[in-house]
């Protein structure tokens, strides 16, 4: 037998006759049933006559019937199909010689030791040197297989195409290699124009967060939950700040004998909205077990002054950093009534140093606060109603300079000035001030100190009542 035939191929000479190149024919006669053996595809072929040809590993593998044992045989009639199927079978595939382009059929092979095997076959006719049929190949696998590599083409193509969620291929370098629409949107760019672009020119926010999620994938594998991620998305109008919920799968080929990274599955899903009103939720329980607790606690206080600062000091926590309370000097000012230029008296303060209860301060000389004109906490009078002020985008000297002048500590860079009122008129105001650690005071935030200083203003009434009588 020789080397082509031991191969699994034949060719027109007999088994004893050099080939006409000499050991470059052998070679090439290897090369060939290397290269089939190689396959990850079954593949027999059949000559003019129907007679097999040719015969890899995976069709061995599949069907259990060496080369050896299959080559030279005539057809697949009573070892590889069954008698009464094999007239159907042989005229479906040799029908392949007078067809142009392949042919796709599904029938059911025998196994060496007796098994079926229903397999998907793509057959075509294989030209001569003069351009007639001289045979067919057949290439097939089991259609389980087929179905499931179908299955994952279909899968990929959908996420590319219709998911409603991000997609991103990250390769090695971390820089995109594939999107999706929905995650070109998200991006705000083009699809084609992210591929290859660092993270860092796409996002302005989170940008570190997401680079090590993805190193870590890379290095040790998938986590097991989804991790939720805050980003800055650089649109036209500015920064968007979203919170995306990814998941993340590591990419290997499996073409190599030990798994090589191709780079990382990045899916991933908007859920901003659902996390600030999830966020909103637990800071409004927060803020009202608060207020439940000072009340408590206030309720406990013989002194009115003392149950205000109670219920200062319990507002403050993830509130604000420092608190004041001002009164009007010479008593309250009811609606409508003319009193010219408004005068403050310092009532409660926090500290200013170390950390600690809000102090009251001492109002027996009645000493106005030198507050200048245009003052938050004058406005917030003259308006009756919450005030908020912010230095902006300055810093340093310039910010600190801008709280002294307002006489507020240096490191305020934010304000909330809310009215005390009570039994129609106004007592004075309460104000929160906030440091460069945390964010501006939004129209939430003056929703609760708004609560605050309805209990701070009766707490102040009381006391007033009370003095009086």
């Amino acid at each position: 037998m020789s080397a082509s035939r031991r191969s699994g191929t034949t060719d027109e000479l007999g088994p004893d006759e050099p080939g006409p190149d000499g050991p470059e024919g052998s070679g090439g006669s290897d090369l060939l049933a290397a290269l089939l053996d190689g396959m990850d595809a079954a593949l027999c072929a059949f000559d003019a006559d129907g007679v097999v040809t040719h015969w890899n590993r995976e069709a061995e593998r599949i069907l259990g019937w060496t080369a050896s044992e299959a080559v030279g045989r005539h057809g697949f009639a009573g070892w590889a199909v069954r008698r009464a199927d094999a007239e159907e079978v042989e005229g479906r595939l040799m029908s392949a010689m007078q067809a142009p382009g392949r042919q796709v059929h599904e029938f059911a092979l025998l196994t060496k030791d007796g098994g079926r095997v229903l397999v998907r076959t793509q057959s075509a006719a294989v030209r001569g040197p003069d351009g007639k049929p001289a045979g067919v190949y057949c290439a097939f696998s089991e259609v389980h297989t087929q179905i499931d590599l179908e299955r994952s083409i279909a899968l990929s193509e959908a996420l590319f195409e219709d998911a409603s969620w991000g997609v991103v291929l990250v390769d090695a370098d971390l820089r995109p290699a594939v999107v999706n629409a929905h995650a070109a949107r998200s991006l705000g760019v083009g699809r084609t124009s992210v591929l290859g672009r660092p993270l860092g020119e796409l996002l302005a926010q989170g940008v570190e967060d997401l680079e090590s999620a993805l190193t870590h994938v890379l290095a040790e594998g998938a986590p097991p939950a989804p991790a939720e991620i805050w980003v800055g998305v650089r649109t036209p109008d500015g920064d968007k700040r979203r919170c995306w919920r990814c998941g993340f799968v590591r990419l290997a080929s499996p073409l190599a004998e030990e798994p090589v990274p191709l780079g990382v599955a990045w899916l991933f899903q908007d859920v901003t909205e659902a996390k600030q009103s999830e966020q909103e939720a637990s800071l409004l329980r927060f803020r009202t077990n608060q207020l439940h607790r000072a009340a408590r606690a206030a309720a406990e206080c013989e002194d009115p002054a003392e149950a205000a600062v109670v219920h200062l000091d319990f507002a403050l926590a993830g509130f604000a950093d420092h608190a004041l309370i001002d009164r009007v000097a010479g008593g309250a000012v009811a609606d409508g009534e003319e009193t010219g230029r408004v005068r403050l008296v310092r009532v409660a303060a926090t500290p200013s140093g170390a950390p600690g209860p809000s102090l009251q301060a001492s109002g027996a000389a009645g000493l106005p606060v030198r507050y200048g004109e245009g003052h938050p906490a004058l406005q917030c009078v003259d308006r009756a109603g919450s005030v908020r002020a912010s230095v902006g985008s300055v810093s340093g000297d310039r910010a600190r300079e801008w709280a002294e002048a307002r006489q507020w500590p240096p490191d305020v860079v934010h304000a909330l000035c809310a009215v005390l009122r009570s039994r129609g008129r106004t007592l004075g105001v309460v104000t929160f001030l906030r440091g460069s650690g945390r964010g501006q005071f939004e129209r939430g935030d003056a929703v609760y100190a708004e609560d605050v200083a309805v209990r701070i203003a009766s707490a102040l009434d009381l006391g007033g009542v009370v003095g009086r009588t």
